[in-house]
């Protein structure tokens, strides 16, 4: 994979696309469990030279959420990501480059992020709202 096009079209394949914009992609990813998590794929430019992605996932808002707590429960178990407030809301969030990106360098990451968001949205909310 070497361009945000190139990714973008393996997204809209391979997931279910609830917006698209030319430099953003939001999915939903549905567990076994019923529950549905948001993931949101964002094109940045690095030095104006480099594109990556950002790939994030809403855990919960900040007031309803104990940041201490789910900062030490990411700390233990998270592998990828880490966790950042983004305006009302706690936002686990990873980035790659995409210049010589391979596919499971994505999907892996984006997996994770997702399935720990909705995680640590369970635990700390105990709701499926995102």
């Amino acid at each position: 994979m070497a361009t945000w096009s190139d990714l973008v079209t393996f997204i809209r394949t391979e997931y279910r696309v609830t917006r698209l914009e030319p430099d953003e992609v939001r999915v939903e990813v549905e567990f076994d469990d019923d529950r549905r998590q948001i993931v949101i794929m964002q094109r940045e430019v690095l030095d104006k030279r480099e594109e990556w992605v950002q790939i994030a996932s809403p855990c919960g808002k900040v007031n309803d959420v104990n940041l201490a707590a789910l900062l030490d429960h990411l700390g233990s178990t998270a592998v990828v990501g880490g966790a950042v407030i983004m305006g009302d809301y706690v936002v686990l969030r990873h980035s790659l480059p995409l210049s010589n990106l391979d596919i499971n360098e994505f999907v892996d990451p984006m997996e994770l992020i997702a399935g720990t968001a909705d995680e640590l949205e369970e635990i700390f909310t105990g709701g499926d709202g995102f």
